[in-house]
């Protein structure tokens, strides 16, 4: 793990960059409280870990580019929400 200031992380990009694809975690300090970690891999995101979301959203753009959906006015899907 490496720990930059955000000043030497814009002044060395490439060589930070180089490091997060060799999986060096990579932490930038932002004045006194703020802190932020860059990755080259996407962690807890349910939209790319969870095989259940990814056949979900497989199957409705199969149903979308077959022309199997229905268009909703807003008041129909306020309705259908409960709003």
């Amino acid at each position: 793990m490496v720990v930059v200031s955000t000043r030497e992380f814009r002044q060395n990009l490439k060589k930070y960059l180089d490091l997060i694809d060799k999986n060096e975690r990579v932490i930038i300090q932002r004045g006194n409280d703020k802190i932020y970690e860059i990755s080259n891999k996407v962690k807890n995101d349910r939209f790319f870990d969870d095989p259940t979301i990814q056949e979900r959203i497989s199957k409705s753009l199969q149903f979308y580019n077959k022309g199997k959906t229905v268009k909703l006015s807003d008041a129909q899907l306020k309705e259908l929400l409960g709003l």
